[in-house]
């Protein structure tokens, strides 16, 4: 029996297999975050075999303060529309389902990128910063503009024709860094405990599906640990995991907080699996785990071990395109 050949069914979409593309930044964007040929060339490429169950593009802003670099996609205006609906037809044209990760950088951003700015729960230096700033402290009021920004991004995407959106709280970006205590001061209700950390999630999750209606998955990729001391732990991703579902939540997909998602702590094929299996018995929904995959034979491993429901592949599938085909065979 192959567990990453197996079907998978989420909400009310099929997903032929167990393998995903995660999402993987390419800088090929315009200056105004329009998909350029470059873009659909690289995503016609890498999915071009035919064998990849779910495609998350890459990290896509929502508003143009929230930019992660110069080149990133957007999906911050409507007339995005229409080059964010060529690029889900050129990866649903090679047979996978078609996702996009919505994010806003906050204090995670560049400080040399024209329209954005370094802002964050509270005034605290972000410990993956880009940048040497202290970010502004976000008021109540840019916070819920910001909540109705994720909904209004992932309508867009609906539009487009994308078959569902995740939403970023991973890597030290914004939602990420209302979660993380370290980078969150506030006491106000967006602030304090894990209930008011994890605000600001609920509010974007019940928003976007709000916009996009009941039967369009929603993703949510949680930094489940920021590794560090004083940190988001894995005890507290549980709880937000289960608050995430609870909201209206279709998957869980596993990855670092504040540590990021490479380090010389992270080590073997889906390092992350301890995360991934323990949110997986707090939750009710499928759970993805990426980190170091680079044999099929991990890949089926971890599946059958039931430390996640789907596997992401990004570096061996980006060094070789033909990695999905031979993994099915």
């Amino acid at each position: 029996m192959s567990y990453l050949k197996e079907g998978i069914r989420i909400r009310n979409m099929e997903v032929k297999n167990r393998l995903v593309l995660p999402p993987m930044e390419t800088v090929s964007g315009s200056e105004k975050g329009e998909v350029k040929a470059e873009t659909l060339d690289y995503y016609d490429k890498i999915t071009g075999s035919g064998h990849i169950g779910l495609v998350i593009v890459e990290h896509t802003y929502i508003s143009p303060e929230g930019k992660a670099n110069g080149r990133q996609l957007s999906a911050a205006e409507d007339d995005k529309i229409e080059g964010l609906r060529k690029l889900a037809d050129t990866i649903k044209n090679n047979g996978s389902r078609a996702f996009i990760q919505l994010s806003h950088a906050g204090s995670n951003g560049p400080e040399d990128v024209q329209g954005t700015e370094c802002v964050g729960p509270s005034p605290v230096m972000n410990p993956r910063k880009k940048n040497n700033l202290t970010p502004r402290e976000l008021t109540v009021d840019e916070i819920k503009a910001l909540v109705v920004k994720f909904a209004q991004a992932a309508r867009r995407a609906k539009e487009a024709g994308f078959d569902g959106v995740e939403i970023h709280s991973a890597h030290g970006y914004l939602l990420n860094q209302f979660l993380s205590p370290l980078t969150n001061k506030r006491t106000d209700q967006y602030g304090g405990d894990l209930s008011g950390r994890i605000l600001f999630h609920r509010q974007v999750v019940q928003a976007v599906r709000e916009k996009v209606g009941e039967d369009y998955p929603v993703f949510v990729r949680i930094g489940a640990s920021d590794n560090m001391e004083g940190g988001t732990t894995i005890e507290d991703s549980r709880e937000a995991a289960r608050e995430l579902v609870a909201a209206g939540v279709d998957v869980i997909d596993i990855t670092g907080g504040m540590c990021g998602f490479m380090g010389p702590e992270f080590t073997g094929q889906g390092y992350f699996s301890g995360w991934s299996e323990s949110i997986k018995q707090a939750v009710n929904v499928p759970v993805i785990l990426t980190g170091g995959i680079t044999e099929p034979e991990a890949a089926e491993g971890l599946l059958k071990e039931k430390k996640a429901d789907l596997i992401g592949v990004g570096r061996a599938i980006l060094k070789d395109h033909n990695w999905p085909k031979r993994a099915m065979e």
